[in-house]
């Protein structure tokens, strides 16, 4: 289902999910598109939820490795 466009001033995103402003690409509760929790221990980064903690491409927050490099 795509989610209606929101324009609304000053909203946290352009999308609709349950009558409410979001990000998909940030938001924890509709990661990706409406609905869509991630688990406690996930992030949302953009449009999906990673562990940022174990995973090597984000080092303990959203896209913090660059291309071709990893986190130890």
């Amino acid at each position: 289902m795509t989610p209606m466009i929101c324009w609304t001033k000053d909203s946290p995103g352009p999308f609709c999910c349950k009558k409410k402003c979001v990000n998909v690409l940030m938001n924890k509760q509709n990661c990706g598109f409406c609905g869509n929790k991630c688990k406690y221990n996930e992030t949302c980064c953009k449009g999906q939820c990673v562990n940022t903690l174990f995973n090597k491409r984000h080092c303990g927050g959203c896209n913090k490795c660059q291309e071709g490099s990893s986190c130890a």
